[in-house]
């Protein structure tokens, strides 16, 4: 009998995490197991989602539902809402959900209430800071799963620690990495460095989007202010979010940043364009979860300006480390890597490529059984 496994996607990380499983389903018995995408639109740019569906060879989405934005409660609701129409249509045998946003939450809660086996993908991950909406969606989503996917050490940790029925429990990598390995070749082909004027390793990368860093208008200022110091020492490539752009010029703080030769603004970028800049930058600094992951398996380093990390591999074993987001901090920890001083770093277990095969492996036989 055909088995029917859905992916939930609802915002562009998720894109990374599902692709290199739904290539890897394409490698399985067709007449077996059949893989298909849905697309909430939770955050949604038909320009960035469909230069991240090319980025990653994803097929389109076998459903778009348009959620968008809104709070976190209307935009769940929407969701759960969408989403039950879709499964009682669609009968799926398994539904995977990746990540922590406010789809991963909406579609577990339908899909066990309709008695569907749920698969976690990236489980177990905690920054132990309840005030982060993504925390609550991950602890829910980890409490009611079948399959718990685990990326790394701290996720088998974490879940033990909370008491999870480890025989659902599988340490597969990072399938965010498998894409990341895929887009590379890519990556290396796209002239985004030229296009912007830019030498190898002659530049900083920055992101910032949460809201503890941009929806305040003081600690947004003293970001800006950071990346205007930081400027006078090297480029500063700023791939500037829609919500930190609002921000910008809500708060009237356009002149840290803008009208500096030394300091490009750019606009979101796709994820190879993206990839190309990240991996030649001299290093990142961000408030990204992902991007913490993604500098480790390239070995660039990285300042993560939060006070917590769900991704602690990133710390202990790789590139990435961990500041309080203040001015003297973030300075004091740039300028040296800027000036050569860089962290040491390796690459975390199973962050090899392959992960999405082990993820493939473990739900055909669930589904077999």
């Amino acid at each position: 009998m055909l088995k029917k496994i859905v992916s939930i996607v609802g915002a562009r990380p998720n894109f990374m995490k599902i692709a290199p499983i739904h290539r890897a389903f394409q490698k399985v018995d067709q007449t077996k197991f059949v893989h298909s995408i849905v697309h909430t639109g939770q955050h949604y740019d038909a320009k960035m989602s469909d230069a991240f569906f090319a980025d990653l060879d994803m097929p389109s989405p076998s459903y778009f539902l348009g959620v968008g934005s809104g709070s976190h409660a209307v935009q769940t609701a929407k969701t759960i809402i969408e989403l039950e129409k879709v499964f009682l249509e669609d009968r799926p045998d398994l539904v995977l959900v990746p990540g922590d946003v406010n789809s991963t939450l909406a579609a577990t809660i339908v899909a066990t209430k309709m008695g569907i086996p749920v698969g976690h993908i990236e489980s177990g991950l905690r920054s132990f800071d309840r005030t982060m909406p993504e925390e609550l969606n991950r602890i829910a989503t980890d409490v009611l799963s079948d399959l718990l996917f685990v990326t790394e050490q701290s996720g088998l940790d974490n879940l033990r620690n909370e008491g999870i029925d480890f025989t659902k429990v599988h340490f597969v990598g990072n399938t965010m990495i498998d894409s990341l390995h895929y887009a590379l070749p890519k990556a290396d082909i796209k002239s985004t460095l030229e296009q912007l004027g830019l030498n190898r390793k002659s530049f900083g990368l920055i992101t910032i989007h949460r809201p503890s860093n941009v929806d305040d208008s003081q600690q947004l200022e003293m970001i800006l202010q950071v990346i205007q110091k930081l400027s006078e020492s090297i480029t500063i490539v700023f791939p500037v979010h829609p919500r930190t752009r609002k921000n910008i010029e809500q708060f009237g703080l356009q002149q840290y940043v803008e009208n500096t030769q030394q300091c490009k603004l750019i606009d979101p970028q796709g994820y190879v364009d993206f990839l190309n800049l990240m991996r030649y930058s001299s290093f990142v600094m961000t408030d990204s979860g992902g991007i913490q992951e993604e500098t480790t398996a390239l070995q660039v380093p990285c300042v993560t300006i939060r006070t917590t990390t769900e991704r602690p591999s990133t710390v202990e074993i790789g590139t990435n480390i961990l500041i309080d987001p203040n001015f003297d901090t973030m300075i004091s920890t740039v300028l040296p890597i800027i000036q050569g001083t860089v962290k040491e770093g390796a690459i975390p277990p199973k962050w090899d490529g392959k992960a999405s095969e082990r993820v493939v492996d473990i739900v055909t036989s669930y589904l077999q059984n």
